[in-house]
């Protein structure tokens, strides 16, 4: 049964997934439609007033840090901007100007940024504990009990230090249960930075294109499917039974890769775990975007499908530092904590500030308050009246661009840049599709700076996330910022 009729979920109505993938095949078909190169000038003139103070600070920040900045959201076009308050629905730079934030800090604040509850628990809590002990705290229990009781693949619970550790965890936990190597992903799925992972990036059929820095040997065993295509992943798995190495698990994003920005149909998780029980491998869900933000029970809970392993981040400690972990069935998870009492090998995990007090008390009265708030429902409401709104101002100006959400997680393609083919075998072919997705890319960052003069911000001028802040006034308030921009295309 389809259960986006169901209440709590960020989802009021699944899309369609074939009607997406068609607009975006002809927007790559079609020429770049970028704003008019006087307006973006006059945008780019603007940008250096308008972030006037945060311009000499990022140019003092290239000194000392690679790229001026630390985190990879950061960075902006043409220079990054910098933040100093987050509140609700919006952020404020150095320079005083408010901005609607649907970056969300990458998705965690499905209650808004600096949500008042959960900072005056944090706020209590450094002044008795302090952020970290190394030692065991009761919200560890605590959150692992509300994370086991919530989300249906999950009988024990593993609090890391980001969703990067987490996945390398589920694949060594998947191994050593197993006694396999072979892992399969999505092509275009990011499941963090992890040697063996850093593969088949951002656009399926790359392999190690992206992987520099990285020995060949350290993907060996990574294998990838792509996306939406549930025949390429069985020819995967039955060719892996064929040679007698078998598959050790199949790793997905439940929404899609990149955060559901190649979207699947709503039976394709199902027909994997199908495959997975066919073919002996493990499936593992990255709920990292997903757990808590599309609903309380997780995307797993939405499609009613339970992965044998669930990675969680971001939502997981409430935009606090520290947001990862790993859970699953009970017997997989003893092998986190195994050794010769347990009388099997152990899957080595650590992390010196992993579930410190501040991470889990945050996680555990952020998800509490998410479930008493119907937070998810209301973020997905949101999430609905942005993209509609999007959607008529595309067809308003005739433009090519295609706007679509899973609830809560927002999509405007309005060049197309990771769906463009990239063809390892036909490698004569690539310096040319290489150099149209430079274009297209410049043409998107432009977009997001464009967005920023507008007072909106976004991932890459191409994702939004809503929360349960954003109300009408504050939509209706963004949909007239991307009009402005949309006229002067």
């Amino acid at each position: 049964m389809n259960p986006a009729k169901n209440k709590g979920f960020a989802i009021s109505e699944y899309h369609d997934t074939h009607e997406i993938y068609s607009r975006i095949n002809r927007l790559i078909e079609e020429p770049i439609r970028p704003i008019h190169r006087e307006e973006m000038e006059k945008y780019l003139q603007g940008f250096e007033k308008k972030y006037a103070s945060s311009k000499p600070v990022i140019e003092q920040a290239k000194k000392f840090i690679p790229g001026g900045v630390q985190h990879n959201l950061a960075f902006n076009y043409p220079f990054p901007i910098v933040f100093d308050r987050a509140e609700g629905a919006y952020l404020y730079d150095k320079d005083g100007n408010r901005h609607i934030d649907f970056l969300q800090a990458g998705g965690p604040t499905v209650l808004g940024s600096n949500y008042p509850l959960v900072k005056e628990k944090m706020l209590e809590l450094i002044s008795t504990t302090g952020p970290s002990t190394g030692l065991f705290h009761e919200y560890e229990l605590k959150i692992a009990q509300f994370i086991c009781e919530h989300i249906p693949g999950v009988d024990m619970f593993r609090m890391l230090g980001s969703g990067t550790e987490a996945c390398m965890a589920a694949i060594r936990v998947a191994r050593l249960s197993t006694g396999k190597k072979n892992v399969i992903k999505m092509g275009g799925g990011y499941h963090g930075w992890s040697d063996s992972l850093v593969y088949a990036l951002r656009i399926p059929g790359t392999g190690g294109f992206d992987a520099h820095g990285i020995p060949r040997a350290s993907r060996r065993y990574t294998q990838e499917a792509f996306p939406n295509d549930i025949k390429s992943l069985e020819r995967r798995l039955r060719r892996n039974k064929f040679l007698g190495q078998g598959t050790a698990a199949v790793i997905v994003e439940p929404m899609g890769t990149e955060s559901g920005t190649r979207p699947v149909d709503y039976e394709h998780n199902q027909q994997i775990r199908e495959l997975c029980d066919r073919y002996g491998a493990l499936l593992i869900f990255d709920e990292v975007v997903t757990a808590f933000r599309i609903g309380i029970s997780g995307a797993q809970g939405y499609f009613g499908v339970k992965p044998d392993l669930t990675v969680f981040g971001k939502v997981v400690a409430g935009g606090y530092p520290a947001a990862g972990g790993l859970g699953g069935s009970q017997d997989l998870m003893e092998y986190l904590a195994a050794g010769l009492q347990a009388g099997k090998k152990r899957a080595m995990v650590g992390g010196t500030l992993a579930a410190n007090p501040l991470s889990s008390a945050a996680g555990y009265y952020t998800l509490v308050e998410i479930e008493k708030q119907n937070a998810c429902e209301k973020a997905g409401a949101a999430g609905d009246r942005l993209t509609l709104g999007l959607q008529k101002l595309i067809q308003s100006y005739d433009l090519p661009y295609v706007a679509y959400n899973q609830g809560s997680i927002c999509h405007l393609e309005t060049t197309g840049t990771m769906f463009l083919p990239i063809n390892m075998k036909k490698f004569w072919t690539i310096p040319k599709t290489l150099k149209e997705i430079k274009i297209r890319k410049h043409m998107m960052e432009e977009m997001g700076a464009a967005y920023m003069m507008e007072g909106i911000v976004t991932l890459a001028g191409s994702r939004m996330y809503t929360s349960m802040a954003d109300t009408d006034e504050v939509i209706d308030e963004a949909l007239l910022g991307f009009e402005r921009v949309f006229k002067k295309m």
